[in-house]
């Protein structure tokens, strides 16, 4: 277990990014979440490994990612915050309905984050469709659901947000990191 590495997940939709980006800002190390960059980067060459066309080629872009953020971390000094993690991968596939390799599971395994993972709660108020994130509110809490199951059957210990400013989340992360 990498205890300096610390994880947020959650829906789409939630507030992560937003969080992250304050804690970035003040100063921690992060890896940026593997979904929305693949989506912009296959739309952007034409690919189709997309939440919408090949969700399994998706699925196996996010796991190199996060695979490869994982490794870029584990020398990092003090805490690094992840923009979701390996975990992540398993929750979507199930969420998809689709097998999760064996390669995938003992990945989620071998590689470990910080046992307290922090969980963004489904959020309507802040909640927003774009061209990348196109779940409905009920794909979002759903998401949120598979997560939380991922996270848990992997021993995780799961910490939610509180659904608040990003300035009060951040000061909660980091009073939790402390």
């Amino acid at each position: 277990m990498k205890s300096h590495m610390h994880v947020i997940t959650g829906g789409p939709g939630s507030g992560k990014t937003s969080l992250i980006e304050a804690l970035a800002a003040q100063g921690l190390n992060h890896m940026p979440e593997a979904g929305r960059a693949i989506i912009q980067d296959q739309v952007d060459i034409g690919g189709t490994a997309l939440p919408w066309a090949d969700r399994e080629a998706f699925a196996q872009m996010m796991l190199a990612w996060e695979l490869r953020s994982y490794r870029e971390a584990i020398d990092l000094p003090g805490p690094v915050i992840f923009d979701r993690g390996i975990p992540d991968v398993i929750g979507y596939l199930k969420l998809c309905e689709l097998p999760v390799p064996p390669t995938l599971q003992r990945a989620a395994r071998q590689r470990r984050y910080a046992r307290k993972v922090f969980i963004a709660p489904f959020w309507p108020e802040i909640f927003r469709q774009d061209s990348e994130r196109k779940q409905t509110p009920a794909e979002a809490e759903a998401t949120h659901s598979a997560m939380v199951d991922a996270y848990t059957d992997l021993g995780y210990d799961l910490v939610a947000l509180p659904m608040a400013s990003v300035a009060a989340r951040a000061a909660f992360v980091l009073a939790s990191i402390a």
